[in-house]
């Protein structure tokens, strides 16, 4: 089922451009200042100074969006640049007319149109600058055993990592289960057995099984369920936690400076996504619930209801390296700076340490041999 209505004919892309009052130039948002800032003349505005007006960050029905019954509000025309590699989806600014993929490396020149998506609903600004995202990625390069050292070296030395904003969707919902299943209480008993012509008694556990029933209910509030398809799940996930509770709710002003990427993953699977995750965390409680020693879950009915969700953007910091023919990913957390990210291995480090292994233990023998 479509999630939004098609784009009209005569869709008018709304572009934000913020010019500096003393010069003219093009401001960012600065992570350090938590405003926008002049690169050109070092003028500095706060983000309430925009003509922007600021709304509360409020949750939409998910069965008005599978409807398409969401207020033409709800929606944009956004314009955004296809990878041809990776097929991520970015939205530069207005300056930008052809990049690099801040994803692979590649270059885009990929124009796909207008598309119309759910806005934003919230943003987490960036608070990490891209000077320390560096540092924390050369640190957290530093630390790996056997990558190479030309690597270390080149990402140290690189262009400026890519700041990107994520599209991320979360769901609330409220959910109802019940459920029939068996507790397991463990007992022991003692039997005697013959072992090599003697015999000896030994305790064996056993479980005592009892029919259990019950309900539970449980309140999901901002599951969060990636929107992207341009970096590998296990890197995101592994970015986590992310502190929501300093969503700002969305303003054109906090992405000055930086790309936007579209999301990928439309509504409805993300929901399905969101779900599975409610059905596992929903199964521990049932286990909770019938308690014992062991348990048995035979049939979970789960109601749910009040569903709602809202897209938002999330602050990643992303560097795309070739190394010898081969392109090579970084993600940080720019909330955290935790870091991420795929990792090559030195063959010639790791024949070494073999090598040098084999050498130790053969040293090692050779003494102990002498000493006997």
């Amino acid at each position: 089922m479509p999630t939004s209505p098609p784009p009209a004919p005569d869709a008018q892309l709304e572009e934000h451009r913020f010019p500096c009052d003393e010069c003219g130039a093009d401001l960012r948002y600065d992570p350090n200042q938590g405003g926008l800032s002049c690169d050109h003349c070092g003028f500095h505005s706060p983000v309430e100074a925009a003509n922007t007006p600021v709304v509360a960050i409020r949750e939409l029905d998910f069965n008005a969006a599978l409807d398409a019954r969401l207020p033409e509000a709800e929606h944009e025309d956004v314009r955004s640049l296809s990878c041809p590699n990776c097929a991520a989806q970015i939205s530069f600014d207005s300056i930008n007319h052809a990049a690099e993929c801040p994803f692979c490396a590649t270059p885009v020149v990929t124009d796909t149109g207008t598309q119309r998506q759910i806005k934003p609903k919230g943003v987490l600004p960036f608070s990490l600058e891209e000077r320390a995202a560096r540092k924390a990625m050369t640190n957290w390069l530093g630390r790996l055993w056997f990558a190479p050292g030309g690597l270390q070296e080149y990402a140290r030395k690189g262009r400026k990592m890519q700041g990107i904003y994520v599209p991320y969707w979360t769901f609330d919902a409220d959910t109802k289960s019940a459920y029939s299943g068996q507790r397991g209480t463990a007992y022991y008993v003692t039997r005697t057995v013959t072992r090599n012509g003697k015999k000896t008694t030994q305790r064996v556990r056993k479980i005592r099984w009892s029919a259990k029933s019950g309900r539970v209910a449980r309140f999901f509030d901002d599951v969060l369920v990636l929107a992207s398809r341009s970096l590998p799940k296990r890197y995101t996930d592994a970015l986590q936690p992310w502190e929501l509770s300093a969503l700002e709710p969305y303003r054109p002003d906090f992405l000055a400076g930086f790309a936007a990427e579209g999301y990928q993953v439309e509504l409805p699977q993300g929901y399905n996504e969101a779900r599975a995750y409610m059905d596992r965390i929903i199964l521990r409680d049932v286990r909770f619930d019938i308690g014992g020693d062991e348990q048995r879950v035979h049939n979970v009915d789960t109601q749910i209801s009040d569903v709602t969700f809202k897209h938002i953007l999330l602050p990643v910091w992303l560097a795309a390296y070739k190394y010898r023919g081969k392109t090579y990913r970084f993600v940080v957390n720019g909330q955290s700076g935790k870091v991420q990210g795929e990792r090559p291995y030195s063959a010639w480090k790791i024949t070494f340490a073999v090598v040098l292994g084999l050498l130790v233990a053969g040293g090692i023998g050779y003494l102990v041999a002498q000493n006997q």
